[in-house]
């Protein structure tokens, strides 16, 4: 995963947890799966979902996004990423995804006006399909 766009990280909730977002406060998420919507556009691009991924294993520390909080919880795991390359639709994957999907306010949108980029619980199948729609709609549009 060299290059960079768009990618939703589907994450596993083992447990039911209160976990602090930092300067976004606490929130209690129920045991489930949850979508983030991110962009990785900069210097390494989609290596930050590999990134992603070492901090759900224990591997990191730092925390950078809202998402990290979640991933640094011991109940979470990266189940699955899907990705866009070379399309800045973060905002456009998080619009469709809120038609469909619970959204947890207030977090990982800190830099736009969407309401969210994290969503659920839901049940995997049903949050999978919503978030590979969502991507192949902005595929589509280009």
């Amino acid at each position: 995963m060299d290059g960079g766009g768009t990618y939703t990280l589907l994450v596993t909730l083992d447990e039911d947890a209160r976990i602090a977002f930092g300067a976004a406060g606490e929130r209690a998420l129920p045991t489930g799966t949850y979508a983030y919507v991110g962009t990785a556009l900069g210097p390494g691009g989609f290596s930050r979902v590999e990134r992603h991924r070492e901090l759900a294993r224990g591997e990191r520390e730092t925390r950078h996004w809202h998402v990290d909080y979640l991933l640094g919880h011991p109940s979470s795991d990266v189940a699955s990423a899907v990705t866009t390359p070379d399309v800045d639709a973060e905002c456009r994957v998080a619009g469709a995804l809120g038609e469909r999907v619970t959204p947890v306010t207030g977090l990982g949108a800190s830099d736009c006006t969407c309401e969210t980029h994290l969503f659920g619980p839901a049940e995997p199948d049903e949050l999978g399909g919503a978030v590979r729609a969502a991507h192949e709609a902005v595929r589509e549009d280009g």
